[in-house]
Parts: C-alpha cells; sequence; structure tokens
C-alpha cells in the first residue's frame, strides 16, 4: 500500500476532508461496490466520517446507491453504492508518430465514444485541427447536463517525437516541427478545457494502474508494444514518472543486435529493444518479405495469418525483450509483468508464451520469474489512460491536497460542473497514485 501522508502544519479539517472524500471515490473504483461500512473499514474512516463523505458524493453525483445486500446478520439490509458512471466525463488523446486517436470516457473509465486517424503524424497545427474536430464531435454524444462535468483533455503522447526515426523507418521533416512546438498548450489554446499532458507510455500504464492490473497487484512493470515500445513501473500502488517523465522508457534499453536480415545496422556494438520489439520492426520485416501493411489492421491480418515473416519477427522479439525484462526485474524486483499491444491477431498470447518459457528456461539461480499477465485495454490502453488524466487530478487522492499546497485546494470534487471543479492546467500528474490509506 502506498504510504499514509502526514498530517502536519498546514492542513485543516477542510483539507483533511477533501482528501478523504477522494480516498472513498478511489477505494470504489478499485472493488466495484461496497456498503458504508465495507467503505469506513477500506478507507479506514469511522462510520460517523464516513456517513458525512457519502452523503456529500452522493449529493454531487459522484456515487449512487445500486441496491441493498443482507449480510446474514441482524438489522437492516445495508446499501451498496457504487461509482456513478455519469458523475464526470473526460477526453483522452493518444498521439503517436503513426494514429491519433481520440476518446470520451465516463467516470468509470468506460468508452462512450473515438475517433481514429491511422496515418503518419502531420504537422502539430494540423494535428491540433483534427483533434479539435474530433472533441466537437464526440461533445455531441452528451446532453447539456453532462456537458458540464467534463473534467478536461488528457494527452498521451511520446516527448520525443523527433528522436528514434532512423530504428522506426519514419521521415524526419516533419517530426522536426515537434521537437520545436508545445503541444498541449497550442491544443489547450484551440479547446474549451484544460489538457493535462503525460508520457504515451505513462498514460497506458495508468489505464492499466486505475482500471486493470492495478486493481489486483500495487507492483508491477507494464510493457506496451505499439510502432515503438514503452511501458512502465508501478510500485506500492504508484506509477513512477522519473525525472524527465520517463521512468520505463523500454525503448533504449541496449539489447544485442538483431538476425533479421532487414534490421538496420546499429551504430555501435549494441542495438536499442525498439529497433527489434516493436510494430514498426514487424512492419519492417513484412516488407522486407514482400508483404505490405499500411495500418494495425494490415498488421493483425498478417499476425492471424501465421506468415512465416511474423514467426520469424516474434523470434527477433522475445530474444530481444528476454535480457531488457530481466534487466528491469533485476532493478525494480517485483513479481508481475503486464505486456500490452496495439494489435492482437493471437500476437500478443504468442509473445506472453514464449517470454514465459524463454524466461523460465533463463531465470539466474535462487530467482524466479515475475508473472506475465496479459494487459486489459489493447490499443485502447493509450487513449483510456490519457483520459484518467483529468480524473486522476479532480478525483484521486494526493498528499499535497493535506498541506495546501494542492494548485486546486480552492474547488470542492463534488461539484456538479466543470467550472465549478477549476482543474488546473498541468504537464504531467506528478507521482500517480492509483490508492492510498486515510489518515486515522
Amino acid at each position: 500500500m502506498a504510504k499514509r501522508p502526514r498530517v502536519g502544519r498546514g492542513s485543516n479539517s477542510v483539507q483533511l476532508r477533501r482528501y478523504n472524500e477522494r480516498i472513498v471515490l478511489q477505494v470504489l473504483r478499485r472493488v466495484g461496490e461496497a456498503s458504508k461500512a465495507e467503505l469506513a473499514r477500506l478507507a479506514n474512516l469511522t462510520n460517523a466520517a464516513i456517513g458525512g463523505i457519502i452523503q456529500e458524493l452522493e449529493g454531487g453525483g459522484l456515487i449512487r446507491a445500486v441496491g441493498k445486500r443482507h449480510d446474514g446478520g441482524r438489522g437492516q439490509p445495508a446499501t451498496i453504492l457504487r461509482l456513478d458512471s455519469a458523475g464526470a466525463f473526460g477526453f483522452g488523446v493518444r498521439l503517436d508518430r503513426t494514429s491519433i486517436e481520440t476518446v470520451l470516457v465516463d467516470f468509470s473509465g468506460r468508452v462512450i465514444g473515438r475517433r481514429a486517424h491511422d496515418r503518419i503524424l502531420p504537422t502539430p497545427e494540423k494535428a491540433c485541427d483534427m483533434i479539435a474536430r474530433d472533441i466537437d464531435n464526440l461533445l455531441e454524444l452528451l446532453d447539456e447536463s453532462q456537458r458540464e462535468r467534463i473534467t478536461g483533455v488528457g494527452l498521451g503522447m511520446p516527448f520525443n517525437l523527433g528522436a528514434w526515426l532512423h530504428e522506426l523507418g519514419l521521415p524526419g521533416d516533419t517530426f522536426r516541427l515537434w521537437d520545436d512546438v508545445d503541444f498541449r498548450l497550442l491544443l489547450e489554446e484551440a479547446l474549451p478545457f484544460p489538457v493535462f499532458c503525460e508520457n504515451d507510455a505513462t498514460a497506458a500504464t495508468i489505464a492499466e494502474l486505475f482500471y486493470g492490473s492495478g486493481r489486483q497487484h500495487d507492483d508491477f512493470l507494464y510493457v506496451f508494444i505499439g510502432p515503438a515500445i514503452g511501458g512502465g513501473v508501478v510500485i506500492g500502488g504508484d506509477c513512477l514518472r522519473g525525472v524527465s517523465g520517463n521512468a520505463g522508457h523500454f525503448a533504449v534499453i541496449p539489447v544485442p543486435t538483431s538476425k533479421l536480415a532487414s534490421a538496420p545496422k546499429p551504430s555501435g556494438p549494441w542495438d536499442l529493444l525498439i529497433t527489434r520489439a516493436s510494430l514498426a520492426a514487424l512492419t519492417r520485416h513484412l516488407a522486407f518479405r514482400g508483404v505490405g501493411t499500411s495500418s494495425r489492421t494490415d498488421l493483425e491480418q498478417a499476425a492471424e495469418s501465421g506468415h512465416p515473416a511474423v514467426v520469424e519477427w516474434l523470434d527477433d522479439c522475445v530474444d530481444a525483450l528476454l535480457p531488457a525484462i530481466w534487466s528491469a526485474h533485476a532493478v525494480v524486483d517485483v513479481s508481475v509483468l503486464v505486456i500490452d499491444a496495439d494489435i492482437d491477431g493471437g500476437l500478443i498470447d504468442q509473445i506472453i508464451s514464449r517470454l514465459r518459457k524463454a524466461m523460465a528456461e533463463t531465470a539466474p539461480e535462487a530467482r524466479k520469474p515475475p508473472q506475465i499477465e496479459r494487459g486489459s485495454f489493447g490499443p485502447d490502453a493509450g487513449a483510456i489512460g490519457a483520459a484518467s488524466l483529468p480524473m486522476f487530478f479532480n478525483f484521486s487522492p494526493r498528499a499535497s491536497i493535506l498541506t495546501g499546497d494542492d494548485p486546486g485546494q480552492g474547488e470542492r470534487p463534488v461539484s456538479a460542473g466543470a467550472a465549478e471543479l477549476r482543474p488546473q492546467t498541468r504537464t504531467g500528474a506528478g507521482l500517480v497514485s492509483s490508492r492510498a490509506s486515510a489518515p486515522r
């Protein structure tokens, strides 16, 4: 469990109450539904405190009663509470070098609608226009009262779009334009909502932490195989960012050189994981073997067909993943590895099966390989993770709330509209916590 923040000078009863409200929301997000007594126990709160918090959250439309349950004892049946999926809404934008995807999600993380563009990234100005139009179209899915509950737009994108173009086989002219623009600011100027930005791999990790494996595991490594490869590190229920926001940057882990004839020659004695374990590498090898692909659908069909080029890439991919995962595991010592990808077609299961076998065969003395699980969201991971960023800022417990350092200190998390919530614009969500224990 995450460490319990210390309540000291600078905190007051209002801040503590606000923090505890968010603790209750976080507990419900993890367990799905619970009674008042269960919430009090899980959040380490008294019955008196939990009663007032439940009343506030119900009045604000963030939680709702869904029925009664008899626990087998005497007295009245317990009221069962759950997050109200219509309590808040957020947009998520996943932007990478070969696609743009925008989703609208509700408070439970359910995707209400999406718009996607499977193409090489255009100029920043054109990408901004495309996203703004997509958000306008998705707004039509909400009624007027629901629009007042929009918390913001989360943006998940690589922090170095102009890097690794040689390894990914992409043109350089357009991508260099991205190195000189603050796209979060550009997008925010085009939208009536605050924009929250994170590394795309970190955003995908957040999706898994909030809505997937994070409900069962406090510690895990997360690897996402997309056009490139990225991931994250979850320790104690927190998604680590690192000093530059690139914690879990698996792409740059040095690995032995590829044996595939299609692989570009490295400039030194080592290759990078991105060159071997990425969908760009699969696309490149399929093209080398005469199979043209122009979309994720094409790649998925090639994987489903069991084309020999896919099998060759799988061998090379797992051979590269093996030392990279063992290296990361040696540093953070977690018991679970979660792997997800932008496509399926049986590809994820094959990677997991091969990697389990290879890790079992190469485990160092007195060390067990991590349990390997499949990710929960596939190609939706980045966009859902991005959409969770404004939800996190508005509704998750953070220690800064207790000391008055939280930029949004004046707002109430149970307000009816986004204007009352007043979420602050931030680049990066900081240390993302999925769980925290309430102070006693």
